[in-house]
């Protein structure tokens, strides 16, 4: 039976979020015929522009949505007056609780959080939103460095709370394939995301997170405080960097340390050291560094495993992966 998706657009949508997901699927039904079928919808019919001035033709948002659809909202400029529609809003809390599989690409995440969809749950969108998307959805747990992430259905607590659904949120714009292709593997088994992979002449699995920003420029801001100490905590990974080791580098008591790195850079001081000392010792596995044992201690994990651990969660992928002559393989 064929997954019907349902794009969601808005005004001001990004063309090349709805253009990649829809060519890993366009691929898929040519080499599986009757895979998928899809339909482009938005609150305010017959017409989505894009932030490039394309109109393209819409359907209103469907009344039924039957289980096993998926419908993924598409990102762009125009999402924050999307994340204010309270009618598209609506329409979503619907959907998550019609038995439906829900997906976002790029910044579209954050509709999903302005519906409720994301509270408690793992989520990432485009790396220029994290901030904004850290403060104003608090309750949702962002994952800036990931590729996309995969929150699976599962019970709420009480008998009679009705199911979290399957959610899929992706980075920025291109990270949108990385996604169908893990959603077309998911539906349809390996091979077929490798074939579609290939006929795009993408990589089926990138190698690695969201790393084509630097963390340090991401968490910098131009006016904010902490610049001068981010930089010095770069060349001292191997340190103890402790909140309370932090705050003292500061000048500024622990509390008061980190609800301010938190309210500038949108995330705690914790994961900020985790994702700078994950992003050094990438950069030294794939420089060329051969004992992982010693990119560990180097770069303040401690341990193998513990940076491992770091590396999964952040990247999608062991230390391992990321050393030189194993990257192209």
């Amino acid at each position: 039976m064929a997954c019907r998706i349902t794009f969601v657009l808005f005004p001001g949508f990004q063309q090349l979020d709805l253009a990649g997901p829809m060519a890993v699927f366009e691929v898929a039904v040519l080499q599986r015929p009757g895979s998928y079928r899809w339909r482009l919808v938005a609150s305010a019919p017959p017409q989505a522009r894009s932030s490039a001035g394309v109109a393209w033709p819409v359907q209103g948002l469907p009344r039924q949505l039957g289980e096993g659809d998926l419908v993924m909202v598409i990102g762009g400029d125009g999402v924050d007056a999307a994340c204010a529609d309270a009618r598209l809003l609506a329409w979503l809390q619907r959907a998550g609780r019609s038995g439906a599989r829900i997906a976002s690409i790029c910044s579209g995440s954050l509709v999903l959080a302005a519906a409720g969809l994301l509270d408690e749950r793992g989520a990432t969108t485009h790396w220029s939103r994290s901030r904004q998307f850290a403060c104003d959805f608090p309750a949702v747990q962002l994952q800036p460095d990931r590729v996309y992430v995969r929150e699976p259905a599962r019970r709420r607590r009480g008998a009679t709370a009705p199911a979290l659904p399957e959610i899929w949120t992706s980075a920025g714009m291109t990270a949108g394939i990385d996604l169908c292709l893990a959603l077309l593997a998911h539906d349809h088994g390996e091979d077929l995301a490798r074939e579609a992979a290939r006929q795009l002449v993408v990589e089926r699995r990138r190698p690695g997170g969201q790393s084509q920003f630097s963390p340090l420029l991401e968490l910098q801001r131009p006016e904010g405080r902490f610049g001068t100490l981010l930089e010095q905590v770069r060349h001292r990974l191997h340190e103890d960097l402790s909140v309370e080791a932090l705050a003292a580098m500061a000048c500024m008591s622990p509390r008061h340390f980190a609800r301010c790195f938190r309210a500038e850079t949108g995330t705690t001081p914790a994961h900020a050291i985790e994702r700078l000392r994950v992003d050094a010792a990438r950069a030294a596995l794939e420089g060329g560094e051969p004992s992982v044992q010693r990119v560990a201690t180097g770069c303040g994990f401690g341990s193998t495993e513990r940076m491992r651990r770091s590396f999964q969660r952040l990247l999608g992928r062991p230390p391992a992966a990321f050393r030189k002559g194993l990257s192209a393989a």
